[in-house]
């Protein structure tokens, strides 16, 4: 690929890959900038051997879910409270950098697909209905979907969670 096409690609999915990696780091956007360059560091290195993919924004995405996963086992084990983690809403809201990092290390440990649906519905902002109408399934079901891969999310979380202690 020439310098034009590199660039061409670059401000085709620059943007769209800092968005998808700025959803996942709890607003720490020196961390959506790291993890930004460098999977597209890692893009140059490996289109170059072997060529662009089909799917260039796919290959980022894939490949900036690993760097924040990877950045989260860094990140080590800490305790946070229920606010931080925002564990009671329907929302799934990380309010720091390291407890992004523990929503990470969780999702990584979840099956695939509930781990899919809970980046679908809480990170890139899908609702029921779209979920729904793509998986061809009723909103109810995923719904039921949504609160059981929380549920799963919260286990997995548990070993972080500090418990409001009554005195």
């Amino acid at each position: 690929m020439d310098e034009a096409g590199w660039l061409a690609l670059y401000r085709e999915t620059v943007a769209p890959l800092y968005a998808f990696v700025a959803r996942r780091c709890g607003g720490d956007r020196a961390l959506a900038e790291d993890v930004t360059q460098e999977a597209w560091l890692r893009a140059v290195d490996a289109w170059r051997r072997g060529g662009a993919p089909r799917e260039p924004l796919a290959w980022l995405q894939t490949t900036a879910r690993r760097l924040l996963i990877d950045w989260a086992r860094g990140e080590g084990r800490r305790r946070f409270d229920r606010v931080e983690l925002a564990l009671d809403e329907q929302v799934l809201a990380p309010t720091t950098p390291r407890a992004v990092a523990a929503v990470q290390q969780a999702l990584a440990r979840l099956r695939a697909p509930d781990a899919a649906l809970l980046e679908e519905f809480h990170f890139d902002g899908r609702s029921v209905r779209e979920i729904a109408t793509a998986a061809g399934a009723s909103e109810k079901a995923i719904e039921g979907r949504l609160r059981r891969a929380r549920d799963a999310l919260a286990a997995r979380l548990r070993p972080w969670i500090e418990e409001a202690r009554t005195p």
